[in-house]
């Protein structure tokens, strides 16, 4: 995501705050190891990775002026924060600590986030543990109440573990959930089948949950994704907010939608079907550095890049209709 953005024109920096991660694969800008070691915590107070993951959170609680201090640089140059945190469930349903820090960069800080959630795709070809995932999404979304995008990653690999029992878009929109209870019908005792079908219920009731769909080099799938972020956290709106006007929020929300019907379909024949071969990497970079290029134009104009952009996409469809 760190490559896509950049070559996409965007200062962009990478927040590690998982004590756990090993950013060999990235450099990232701050760094929770520099402020405590999860090894050194486990080894000093005996306790196991999920034990010294909460205390490192709850350390990195009552020292946020470290971190206020790492990212006032990076919020002075106007840099995209991406925050890598660790993946471990508790924190993200019942630990109160992370939700504490996320409440405070939002309401305090001023940050504008926003949650992306990744679960495997590979889940879907087992609908005991999509169940699962689906629980576990909703109630992500619930404790920590953040602007929320889930996704569906390595989709390259949907059917590593065997064939799906329905659709792609039925595990991407997640409605009608009631025939996950028919699928799992003899892989628990008949007694388990009410509750299935209940927290099924429930989990519509609620009508929060979908999922986007990604594989990580399939340049389509991350630049629907980064659109999909960039309106969840309100990045698309920079630069509309007027004084005595209503928030540009409430005002153009419902114009930036998107069809990703098309994208599902197209992951549906690529990953499902075995169609259709993963893009060049050299064309993705390419059409980076194209959009940095009018970017930069643009701000030498005074203009929008999105103005800059626009003529050479006219001129692109002019030439496809020819």
């Amino acid at each position: 995501m760190q490559q896509f953005l950049t070559l996409a024109g965007r200062r962009c920096a990478v927040v590690n705050l998982d004590p756990a991660n090993d950013p060999s694969g990235y450099t990232p800008a701050v760094d929770i190891s520099e402020l405590v070691s999860l090894e050194a915590v486990q080894e000093e107070l005996g306790l196991g990775p999920n034990g010294g993951l909460v205390y490192c959170m709850d350390y990195l609680e009552r020292n946020l002026d470290w971190l206020r201090e790492q990212l006032a640089p990076l919020e002075a140059e106007g840099a995209y924060l991406l925050f890598d945190l660790p993946g471990q469930v508790e924190l993200f349903t019942l630990h109160g600590s992370l939700r504490r820090i996320v409440d405070l960069l939002s309401r305090k800080w001023r940050y504008r986030l926003a949650v992306v959630q990744l679960v495997d795709a590979h889940l879907c070809s087992d609908p005991a543990k999509y169940l699962s995932a689906l629980l576990l999404s909703l109630s992500t979304m619930l404790h920590l109440e953040m602007p929320q995008v889930n996704v569906l990653s390595k989709m390259d690999l949907i059917e590593q573990y065997g064939e799906l029992a329905f659709s792609l878009d039925f595990y991407l929109q997640a409605q009608g959930l009631g025939h996950l209870a028919e699928a799992m019908e003899g892989s628990f005792p008949p007694k388990f089948r009410r509750m299935t079908e209940e927290l099924c219920e429930v989990i519509e009731d609620f009508g929060l949950l979908s999922f986007h769909p990604l594989a990580i080099e399939d340049r389509d799938s991350v630049r629907a994704l980064v659109a999909l972020i960039d309106k969840a956290n309100g990045y698309v709106f920079a630069g509309l907010a007027r004084q005595g006007q209503p928030p540009p929020e409430l005002q153009y929300s419902a114009g930036v939608g998107q069809d990703t019907s098309d994208l599902w379909e197209a992951m549906e024949e690529k990953y499902l079907r075995g169609k259709d071969p993963v893009p060049d990497v050299r064309e993705w970079q390419q059409q980076g550095e194209r959009q940095g290029a009018a970017a930069a134009a643009a701000a030498a104009a005074g203009r929008p890049a999105a103005a800059a952009e626009r003529p050479a996409a006219e001129q692109q469809q002019r030439e496809a209709a020819g």
